[in-house]
């Protein structure tokens, strides 16, 4: 009994030591969520890590919300303090899979591929869907993609004094460059 289940943990272990993973520490994810004749609310994150299983094409991310950096320092101070509330919910999660991901086909030019998993920010988690292109090059595979994700599905509440100048619809992008580890 001790040998098979020996022998078992070792299969299993083997077998996600052998796996093939790309990784960043420097993936770059922005959010804008401006109308048209009011001040750009755009900030972006420049350390967000994200690993990449290239044989069953599951992946995930991790960015701590205050690194997001916007050009103004009060509507980043706002965003830390009032919207994404940073002392309570330091991290923003994405954990999923790129659909009908084949490392075996990637060229040099980018593929489209949809991205679909679980978003956490602000302590909700939420599906989201992601539609995005990815490419290798030089050992190294390139992803970038985008997705709507609405405030009020995050319990976060924009004040009415700035409600008509904040988007309700945040678009969030991405893009990695990813290594193999």
């Amino acid at each position: 009994m001790k040998n098979g289940l020996f022998i078992l943990t070792s299969l299993l272990l083997s077998n996600f030591i052998s796996a093939q993973k790309y990784s960043s520490k420097t993936g770059k994810v922005t959010i804008e969520a401006s109308i048209p004749m009011f001040e750009d609310v755009f900030a972006q994150d420049d350390n967000n890590v994200v690993i990449l299983n290239a044989d069953t094409g599951e992946m995930a991310s991790v960015s701590v919300v205050k690194n997001f950096k916007f050009k103004v320092k009060l509507m980043e101070e706002h965003f830390n303090e009032s919207y994404a509330e940073t002392a309570k919910y330091p991290k923003a999660t994405f954990k999923g899979k790129v659909m009908g991901f084949d490392k075996t086909k990637l060229t040099t030019n980018p593929q489209k591929v949809t991205v679909q998993g679980i978003l956490n920010f602000h302590g909700v988690d939420r599906n989201v869907s992601s539609t995005a292109t990815i490419s290798a090059k030089d050992g190294k595979m390139y992803m970038k993609g985008n997705f709507i994700a609405k405030s009020a599905d995050f319990k976060v509440t924009i004040p009415k004094m700035v409600m008509k100048k904040v988007a309700e619809n945040v678009n969030v992008e991405y893009n990695y460059t990813l290594v193999k580890q």
